[in-house]
C-alpha cells in the first residue's frame, strides 16, 4: 500500500504539519509505504505560475497516480485550507484521485473554523475524483504541541483518539483496495491458459 502524505502549510513550523507527522508515522508503523510532500518543497514561481513541466511537479503527480490514498493536512486561513495547497491541487490532473482513498485533516485556532474541510477542502478533492472520501479531523491549535528540547511533539488525548480512529478507517478502506495483479503471475496465467486449450 503507496499513501501520499501532503502538508499544505506554508509555514516552516506548522500544527497541521504535526498532526500530519503523527499519522504519517502511525502509517507507516503498519507497513504503509509514505511519500512525503508539502507545498514548501516545491518552487512557488511553478505553483504561481501553472508549470505542470516542473520535474517535481511531474514526480509528485506521478506519486499521485501511483498511490493507493492520500492523507492531506493544512492549516485554516480566513475560513478555508492555505492558498499554497490550492495552488498545487490546481496542477493535478482532473481525475488524479480516482480510485484513492482520501483523509484530509486541518487546523484552526478555534472551533469555529471545523467546517472548513467540509466547506472549502472536501469539494476541491470531489472535484479531482476522489473514489472515497473518509470524515476529516479537525483540530484546535491548542490540541497541538511542537517539539521542544524536552518532549517530541504531541496531540492532545482527545485528539489522538479521534486521529486513530480515523486512521484505522483508512486503513481498513485500502486493505479493501483490489490489489494489482502481479505482472510474472499474470504471464504464468496466461502461458497456462495457452496450453489448456
Amino acid at each position: 500500500m503507496l499513501v501520499v502524505s501532503l502538508a499544505g502549510s506554508p509555514s516552516q513550523r506548522s500544527r497541521s504539519g504535526v498532526l500530519l507527522d503523527v499519522a504519517g508515522d502511525w502509517l507507516q508503523r503498519r507497513g504503509v509505504e509514505l511519500v512525503r510532500y508539502g507545498v514548501r518543497d516545491f518552487n512557488a514561481e511553478d505553483l504561481l505560475h501553472g508549470r505542470f513541466d516542473s520535474p517535481l511537479v511531474q514526480r509528485f503527480i506521478e506519486h499521485v497516480e501511483a498511490a493507493d490514498g492520500l492523507l492531506i493536512a493544512t492549516p485554516v486561513y480566513k475560513a478555508s485550507f492555505s492558498g499554497a495547497l490550492k495552488t498545487l491541487l490546481d496542477l493535478l490532473p482532473e481525475r488524479a484521485l480516482a480510485h484513492k482513498v482520501v483523509l484530509p485533516m486541518a487546523s484552526g485556532g478555534s472551533v469555529a473554523h471545523m467546517l472548513a474541510v467540509d466547506y472549502a477542502l472536501k469539494p476541491v478533492l470531489t472535484a479531482l475524483k476522489a473514489q472515497e472520501m473518509l470524515h476529516g479531523v479537525y483540530a484546535v491549535d491548542a490540541q497541538i504541541s511542537y517539539a521542544d528540547a524536552e518532549r517530541p511533539a504531541s496531540l492532545a488525548p482527545e485528539l489522538q483518539e479521534r486521529l486513530e480512529e480515523s486512521l484505522q478507517q483508512l486503513f481498513a478502506a485500502l486493505a479493501r483496495r483490489p490489489q494489482p495483479l502481479d505482472p510474472k503471475l499474470l504471464h504464468e496465467r496466461l502461458a497456462s491458459a495457452r496450453w489448456s486449450i
